[in-house]
C-alpha cells in the first residue's frame, strides 16, 4: 500500500473516533522527515487517547510498525509516527497554540473528499 492512501485510511480511522477538522498535508516537496503529516483534534483526553489507540490498531492491522508514540500520557498532543506519515492528534485546547498548518504552511493539502 502507498503511503498517501494509507494516510487516507488512516484519516478515515481518525473519523470514525469522531476526530474533529481533520488535514492531511502532502510533505513529499516540504520535508524529509515525512511523506504525510495528518492532523486532527479531540476535544477531551479520553478522545485524544481514543483516536491515537485507533490508529495504532489500525496499522497494526496492515502491518506497519508504530515507529513511536509520544504525549499518550498527559494526551494534550499525540504524536504517533508511522514512518512515511506522522499523526499529530491533539486536544483542541492545544491545536491552536501550535498551529501546524501554519508552521508548514507551504505544504498542499490533500483534498480527503470520502469522510
Amino acid at each position: 500500500m502507498d503511503s498517501k492512501q494509507l494516510a487516507l485510511d488512516i484519516a478515515k480511522v481518525c473519523d470514525d473516533k469522531r476526530g474533529e477538522d481533520i488535514v492531511l498535508l502532502d510533505m513529499n516537496d516540504v520535508s524529509i522527515i515525512a511523506d504525510y503529516f495528518l492532523i486532527c483534534q479531540g476535544s477531551n483526553e479520553r478522545q485524544v487517547e481514543a483516536i491515537a489507540r485507533a490508529i495504532k490498531d489500525e496499522a497494526d492491522e496492515q502491518g506497519i510498525d508504530v515507529k513511536r508514540m509520544e504525549g499518550f500520557e498527559h494526551a494534550r498532543w499525540i504524536l504517533v509516527d508511522l514512518g512515511d506519515i506522522v499523526c499529530h492528534i491533539f486536544h483542541k485546547d492545544e491545536r491552536n497554540y501550535y498551529n501546524l498548518e501554519r508552521l508548514w504552511g507551504d505544504a498542499p493539502v490533500v483534498e480527503i473528499n470520502e469522510l
